[in-house]
């Protein structure tokens, strides 16, 4: 631990790096009555936090080693701070990419001076070939986070802002994907202010270090959401474990619409946007700070804004939800004249962020609404206490993955007489033949019977889709979606597609 302290505190980062500001975020302050501060790692010249790690890396490399050339496999953020900062350092940079990376970071890559490779449709390609490429050309390796230098230039963080704040600390936040920020900054943390409290935060669906702290050493998770995808990572690192492990006091996940919630949190503070694992220990600030029995500041780091712009609208759809200002509900209602303006008159002068109806045969219909929200969870509980009261059946779909991201737009789709259908979700890769590959796959009386996508600006698409199925072939049809490698995740069960899609409604 010392030799890291050491590190961070004779690291040459500035040479490329700026000291961020450290910002108070005033409205949050007064609602979580406690200073709120937010540290400015979008205002790097690469708009993240990176160039500090691979700077202090290649400072560390002998002039021999800089003169061969560096190498990396990355599709974000670590990949445009290594390109700058070698360029800075007259040193050759090559950046390995996998095919599904979107062309705007590719095109920031070059711009940045480094030699961009595509190779593999994965990640794990990616890497593989970049390893193999630094034993052919005798490259040195930067690994994105697990690395002793690169740990120590993230540490540079928790020196400015502990000399950035000279009041009361009740605790700060940090991002983890791998652990390299989380890991420097805890080192330099603990050992110079040990009353603080740190706090890893992670994403619900990626949450590598979590596992690792419960395993007792990092373990590779089965799947890993993308959402984050800067802090998207199966297996959390080695060196950054055996730190975090001895310096976290507690570790909090938060989910997509959190994020989301604190982007918007960030945005309306500094009118800039950040990307969705640049918000993440905003997001974990916003829930557990309430918590904290300790006075003083509660500091959260933007670790970076490198965001799609066509990203935008799902985090705009999704924020309300983070912040429990909006509901979403599947409601009965008799399925006769007035029914409709009965259920509103219910809700009285709420505001209705969305309805979707289709008329149904029988005696009720579904509906999918949206009621936004001035006093959150209790609300909401009131207003569907209410409606039960009168008589209405009520689904919470506020938290139900499937309703919000694709059901809601589906609402209406119910065939009569539809046999054998399953429903499952899946992430496709972004990338041509994606959805080719799938169909070519499927046995002949296996029947798209339905099929939702929307782009989100990630290197994966959400897909939701039917297939009939005989009972008989479902083990071969599991069998196929194995070896077909795609992410997926069996919905049949699920409560909104019950209700608004399957053949048959729910029994009343």
């Amino acid at each position: 631990m010392h030799e890291i302290i050491r590190s961070i505190l004779s690291s040459s980062v500035y040479d490329v790096a700026v000291e961020t500001p450290l910002e108070k975020m005033g409205p949050l302050s007064d609602k979580l009555s406690r200073p709120v501060f937010l540290k400015r790692e979008d205002l790097q010249p690469v708009f993240s936090f990176k160039l500090r790690g691979a700077y202090n890396k290649l400072a560390a490399l002998t002039d021999a080693e800089r003169a061969k050339g560096v190498i990396c496999a990355s599709a974000g953020n670590h990949a445009q701070g290594l390109a700058y900062c070698a360029t800075r350092m007259g040193t050759r940079a090559v950046i390995v990419m996998p095919t599904t990376t979107p062309s705007i970071k590719v095109e920031a890559v070059k711009r940045l001076g480094g030699e961009v490779v595509i190779k593999g449709d994965s990640f794990d390609d990616a890497r593989i070939h970049a390893l193999a490429l630094c034993e052919k050309e005798n490259l040195t390796f930067v690994h994105p986070y697990d690395d002793p230098q690169v740990i120590a230039g993230q540490g540079t963080i928790g020196v400015e802002i502990l000399r950035q704040h000279g009041g009361p600390i009740a605790a700060i936040y940090l991002p983890i994907g791998g652990g390299g920020l989380a890991a420097g900054v805890a080192a330099y943390a603990k050992f110079l202010r040990p009353d603080i409290k740190l706090i890893g935060v992670e994403p619900e669906d990626a949450a590598s270090m979590k596992a690792a702290l419960a395993a007792g050493r990092p373990v590779p998770l089965n799947e890993v959401g993308i959402f984050a995808d800067g802090v998207a990572v199966k297996q959390a690192g080695a060196h950054t474990f055996e730190i975090l492990k001895d310096t976290l006091d507690d570790i909090v996940t938060v989910s997509t619409d959190e994020i989301c919630a604190a982007i918007k949190d960030v945005f309306e503070h500094t009118r800039a946007i950040a990307e969705p694992a640049g918000a993440v220990s905003l997001a974990g600030l916003r829930k557990h700070a309430p918590a904290l029995e300790a006075r003083g500041a509660a500091i959260a780091i933007c670790s970076g804004a490198n965001i799609n712009f066509d990203r935008l609208r799902h985090v705009a759809e999704r924020a309300e939800l983070g912040e429990r200002a909006e509901a979403v509900l599947a409601v009965t209602i008799p399925e006769k004249p007035g029914a409709y303006r009965a259920f509103i008159g219910l809700l009285g002068d709420r505001a209705i962020t969305e309805f979707n109806y289709r008329i149904a045969p029988g005696n009720s219909a579904n509906i999918f609404v949206g009621i936004g929200l001035k006093r959150g969870e209790v609300e909401k509980a009131e207003i569907i206490a209410m409606l039960r009261e009168h008589g209405h059946k009520v689904l919470d779909l506020s938290d139900n993955e499937v309703a919000k991201l694709h059901i809601r737009y589906m609402v209406g789709g119910r065939v009569e007489g539809l046999e054998n259908e399953l429903l499952y979700r899946f992430e496709f890769p972004e990338r041509p033949g994606a959805l080719l590959r799938f169909l070519e796959g499927l046995a002949p009386d296996w029947n798209i019977s339905l099929f939702h996508y929307r782009n989100h600006g990630s290197d994966y698409g959400r897909v939701l889709t039917g297939v009939q199925v005989p009972p008989a072939e479902r083990e071969a049809f599991e069998a196929y979606l194995d070896t077909l490698g795609y992410a997926h995740w069996d919905e049949s069960e699920n409560p909104a597609y019950a209700m608004f899609l399957a053949a048959s409604p729910p029994s009343t």
